[in-house]
């Protein structure tokens, strides 16, 4: 590797060093949370992730005076492109320091290789794919991320847009607190909810049926997500997979389905934050990162609703209000005071509206970023 130059990542070696990078770079911020070193080695695994049935990524890293000074990957979804009728490649991981030099560089290389692949622009971040880790944040650095959602360095944005990139897309993210619920005006509205769909009923996940609620889930999203900006249809092999890695951490108290006449109609699943575990654990589950995974639980006082769809056909009628409600209803005996509704299309008003309606205000803004090659 040159003193300072990109290194396209071919060993285990080169692996490691892609991996380890942001432990380094975030070692003195008391707010990042490192993320579980096995889960990031599954990430990029393209035998054993099967996102990378349908896709091919290329990993840099760069260096700067000897050391590792950056990191970047580039990925030609053809699920993407095939869906939605472009030449789109994504660029995801990028971790880097402040210096606009070794950025370019990382960039250059990225968009270098996706261009041989036949990519006219690449979209970003998306780590490595739009059904994964995607935004980059551009506010509230004081504040910790919930579970699965991206944490940077201010000066990233400017690295981004003195790149050449441009704003595609906002995603939002609304911070929702005990004290700012009205609980009693919330169960009357919801109360009118049962009456004008007198055959909803809401039911829990049912874990010993996780194929058969993993396909509910899978054909709900689908519609309901389908007019979405970015929107891939979720495979079932990449919901096996992740149903599989969240049996561990999900709890039927906030993955709930809706039912209209026996008819699933809709779903919400929201998820413990383990990340206020994950931070003591310095991206290590073994050999004391577990003790601390499954004594520490009843710590958590935060939640995160990460996905939520209803069919087209049975909007508006307030049932997403409802889901996010049993939610909350489970949650408070529980000493879940927080929760976190994440994240939201900035163009999906009717998202925003029911996290205002649920009281909830505008906590942290994600951006994605377009350029053409």
């Amino acid at each position: 590797m040159n003193t300072n130059g990109v290194t396209i990542v071919t060993t285990d070696d080169e692996r490691k060093k892609f991996i380890e990078f942001p432990y380094q770079h975030y070692a003195d911020n008391d707010v990042w949370v490192p993320p579980l070193r096995m889960d990031q080695k599954k990430l990029i695994n393209t035998e054993k992730n099967p996102f990378f049935d349908n896709a091919e990524m290329a990993l840099f890293i760069a260096e700067h005076n000897g050391e590792i000074a950056g990191r970047i990957s580039a990925v030609v979804d053809h699920r993407y492109n095939e869906h939605h009728g472009t030449k789109t490649g994504h660029f995801g991981f990028f971790e880097c320091i402040d210096n606009q030099q070794t950025a370019n560089l990382l960039f250059r290389v990225a968009s270098d290789w996706l261009r041989e692949k036949g990519m006219k622009d690449v979209l970003g971040p998306a780590s490595p794919g739009m059904m994964d880790t995607i935004g980059l944040l551009v506010d509230s650095f004081d504040k910790q991320p919930y579970l699965l959602m991206p944490y940077n360095k201010p000066y990233y944005e400017k690295l981004i847009n003195n790149a050449g990139f441009e704003e595609e897309m906002d995603l939002l993210a609304f911070y929702v607190n005990r004290e700012d619920i009205d609980l009693t005006r919330f169960e009357r509205a919801l109360d009118i909810v049962y009456k004008r769909n007198p055959g909803l009923k809401i039911r829990e996940v049912n874990m010993k049926k996780l194929n058969e609620e993993v396909e509910i889930v899978r054909n709900i999203y689908n519609q309901a997500w389908k007019d979405n900006w970015g929107f891939l249809p979720l495979t079932y092999e990449e919901l096996q997979h992740t149903a599989k890695d969240f049996k561990m951490i999900l709890d039927t108290d906030f993955a709930h389905i809706a039912e209209i006449d026996g008819r699933p109609v809709a779903f919400s699943i929201a998820l413990l934050d383990y990340n206020q575990l994950f931070k003591e654990m310095n991206g290590n589950l073994f050999p004391f990162g577990i003790f601390k995974f499954l004594f520490g639980k009843k710590k958590i006082d935060r939640l995160r609703t990460a996905l939520l769809g209803v069919i087209p056909e049975y909007r508006g009628k307030g049932i997403d209000a409802l889901l996010t409600q049993k939610a909350i209803e489970k949650g408070l005996p529980r000493g879940l005071t927080q929760s976190e509704l994440s994240w939201v299309l900035g163009t999906n008003t009717e998202m925003i509206r029911l996290a205002e309606r649920i009281g909830g205000s505008l906590d942290k803004t994600y951006k994605m970023y377009r350029k053409q090659l």
